[in-house]
């Protein structure tokens, strides 16, 4: 049993409670390529020295983050409290998070070719979504919290979520099937999830298999054809084992499904097994966690290849028997 500490696991936050962001200086939403902003240096530097002048330099130049990282990190809602800085300072002087702050800065030095992938993809959902708003993007570090923290027009990773599976200090507090998630190759994509989950939003029944599972493939497939050169496990979490364990059972998987009348019974706790990154134990001992994504990719790719669907009315689609219909999908 891993340590019950204060760290807590989510994959993304999206912050809503203090409204639209004054993009006039911090948020460049136009530009191309995409630039990633580094807050996580410069709030270090805030952290190890501590003075008035760097505590305004960083209110200037980040006021967004500094609202996100208080909702979404510290937890607390003032950030016009006196105290504010004082709180901050303390939860990043902690020892081992401030060795893990020096660990991800050091990882994650050099970042020209995530942002060249970032890029990549940006201008994909942008050729795509004409009218979707591009967020300005950020590092951070969160003390193995959230993944990634989204708001209206901002997109920030955790960086010190993406140490790499072998990273000593995740032996005490994850387990073996988080830490394929836990590595460099899933920034981008996680970015982009994070990105298209807060524009496209689930607004169907979270206890119904079908309507999620195709909403979660309709992402999968977004992401990976904005990112091709992206191995398909690396998208999903998974080793290249588990990958081909889907890909080698999805007959038994889909048939399993349908047998135990899973696709329409409206049942939340069936449900929300198919997303779990716990392994699937109850279709095999050998399954991997998250089916559901998987699956309603496989669906979601053969309904594209058969209606030639433009990715932007794909989103629009909330029609989910009807995708599976047109799909044909029968593995």
């Amino acid at each position: 049993m891993k340590q019950n500490i204060h760290f807590i696991l989510p994959v993304v936050l999206i912050l809503t409670h203090f409204g639209s962001c004054d993009i006039s200086n911090e948020h460049n939403s136009s530009a191309d390529p995409i630039h990633i902003n580094r807050f996580d240096k410069d709030l270090y530097q805030l952290i190890t020295l501590d003075t008035p002048e760097l505590q305004e330099q960083i209110v200037r130049d980040y006021p967004d983050m500094l609202k996100v990282i208080e909702l979404g990190v510290l937890w607390i809602h003032d950030i016009e409290n006196p105290d504010f800085f004082d709180r901050l300072v303390n939860y990043y002087s902690e020892p081992a998070l401030n060795q893990l702050y020096q660990d991800a800065l050091k990882k994650f030095e050099i970042i020209e070719t995530m942002e060249t992938s970032l890029s990549a993809g940006f201008h994909f959902l942008r050729t795509c979504f004409p009218t979707m708003q591009i967020p300005a993007v950020y590092m951070h570090v969160s003390g193995l919290q959230n993944n990634v923290l989204v708001d209206d027009s901002l997109l920030s990773i955790s960086i010190d979520k993406y140490m790499g599976a072998d990273y000593p200090l995740y032996n005490e507090f994850f387990y073996d099937y988080q830490l394929h998630k836990m590595n460099p190759d899933c920034i981008v994509p996680d970015y982009l999830k994070a990105w298209i989950s807060s524009e496209y939003e689930f607004t169907g029944n979270a206890r119904v298999f079908l309507e999620r599972m195709i909403h979660e493939g309709k992402i999968m497939y977004i992401i990976h054809q904005a990112l091709p050169k992206v191995p398909p496990e690396i998208l999903l979490g998974y080793r290249s084992d588990e990958y081909q364990w889907c890909k080698q059972n999805e007959k038994m998987l889909w048939n399993t499904i349908i047998e135990r009348k899973h696709l329409y019974t409206p049942d939340a706790a069936t449900t929300a097994r198919y997303f779990s990154d716990i392994p699937s134990v109850f279709i095999s001992d050998e399954a991997p966690g998250n089916l559901g994504t998987w699956i309603g990719w496989q669906i979601v790719d053969k309904y594209m290849n058969r209606t030639n669907s433009s990715v932007e009315d794909l989103m629009k689609n909330t029609d989910y028997q009807e995708i599976l219909t047109q799909s044909r999908y029968k593995p």
